[in-house]
């Protein structure tokens, strides 16, 4: 009890230090408040862009692999043979349905084609639009999120039935305040019936696909409007691993095996096709903002160095100005901690208010318009900076405090 006594009273002790002490307290946590602010801001610009980019590509989904002609990854300057790929067949219907039927380290298979056109409903049109032709898969595989409406049902999908679920500025354009669940849309001079809409995504950050202007309608109605195939638009493949595969190492090897086998590859022969993570983007985008986050760190650490220098500073004038104090306490029996704790906790205040101060000053510019860009300053880098203000508070006063709880009550009254 007695140790927490003093611990409180050497709380009090720092707080009157720094209330008498005003002009010089608000000049010593400006640099604090400054580097905090640097790296704060930095931080939070960094994560609300990485976030808004990846969202961007959410499109891809998550945890999915894809079958296509070319990689992802590009691989080193001037050995990328691109001839290589172009010579690839694209994924069909056939291979589709034969790892639907084998594939078992995934939760779903789908096959989809994308072409941009135009949808018309009566004298309005909408120009733009990413039609995709789905299988009933599709929605093991993405996130089909709707607003109004539903999905389509396996049999409409295998009937190629002429049904739609349109994006939000669609269905505001084609039917400005109305529901346009039941209306018809024409694409390409073909009448498609409107069964659901798409939860609205709003603007991205750049310009993506995105679920406000897309379209979906069953596979076989797509191949009526759209040829596919090696000569016309393209289908894609895509498995949607289990979450308990890490890296999607168990999908990527069955898909290897299971392809090769239908495409009739020799051992000895190379892939006809490449298998591409849709993580890779994401992981690509993370790996530049990493570097980003240190610059960030360099930026600001200058400024919280000037600000450690200066509370160290200030520290060192407050044990001379209160040497006499400092003698008087220890010749009543002040224990040494108790005087290390005084200036300790004041150093560490007068960094935790500088660095909260920065911290606000984020909060603050979070609430600044930039464009699609949305600022959100996060509860991790909250704590980060409070963190990083209470480290450079302890390490500049150390020292200042030490050499407080070590002086000589004698000689610390006879001080002038």
């Amino acid at each position: 009890m007695l140790f927490f006594k003093l611990t409180w009273e050497s709380f009090r002790f720092a707080i009157s230090a720094l209330k008498s002490n005003l002009t010089r307290t608000i000049l010593s946590l400006l640099g604090v408040t400054v580097g905090i602010f640097a790296i704060i801001a930095v931080f939070t610009l960094v994560d609300s862009l990485e976030n808004n980019i990846k969202s961007s590509f959410a499109f891809l989904g998550t945890n999915v692999m894809r079958v296509d002609r070319f990689p992802f990854a590009t691989g080193p300057p001037g050995q990328y043979p691109w001839w290589k790929y172009f010579q690839r067949p694209p994924g069909t219907l056939s291979e589709y349905k034969f790892l639907q039927e084998r594939l078992t380290s995934a939760e779903g298979v789908t096959i989809s084609a994308s072409a941009n056109t135009i949808v018309k409903a009566g004298s309005n049109a909408y120009q733009g639009m990413q039609l995709t032709g789905v299988a009933y898969t599709y929605q093991d595989v993405y996130e089909v999120a709707l607003e109004e409406g539903r999905y389509f049902s396996e049999s409409e999908v295998n009937a190629a039935r002429n049904l739609a679920i349109i994006g939000k500025k669609i269905s505001n354009t084609l039917y400005p305040g109305q529901s346009v669940i039941g209306k018809e849309i024409k694409i390409k001079g073909m009448k498609f019936i409107v069964v659901g809409v798409f939860e609205e995504e709003g603007e991205g950050l750049f310009d993506l696909p995105s679920k406000d202007e897309a379209c979906l309608i069953p596979y076989g109605a797509f191949t009526k409007v759209f040829y596919t195939g090696k000569n016309g638009i393209e289908p894609i493949i895509a498995a949607k691993g289990n979450e308990d595969d890490i890296g999607l190492v168990a999908l990527e090897n069955e898909m290897t095996g299971l392809m090769r086998a239908k495409r009739g590859l020799k051992p000895v022969q190379d892939d006809s096709f490449a298998l591409n993570k849709t993580e890779f983007i994401q992981n690509s985008i993370g790996a530049i903002f990493d570097v980003i986050s240190v610059a960030g760190w360099v930026i600001g650490g200058f400024s919280i160095l000037v600000g450690g220098f200066g509370i160290a500073n200030i520290m060192f004038v407050s044990v001379r100005e209160r040497t006499n104090i400092i003698g008087i306490q220890k010749s009543l029996g002040a224990k040494n901690y108790f005087i290390l704790f005084q200036f300790l906790f004041e150093a560490i205040f007068l960094s935790l208010i500088g660095g909260a101060t920065g911290i606000l000053l984020v909060f603050a510019l979070s609430f600044v318009q930039l464009g699609t860009l949305e600022l959100a300053l996060s509860f991790k880098n909250i704590i980060l900076g409070l963190g990083v203000s209470s480290i450079i508070g302890v390490v500049s006063g150390i020292v200042p405090a030490t050499m407080a709880a070590r002086l000589d009550p004698v000689e610390a009254i006879r001080a002038t």
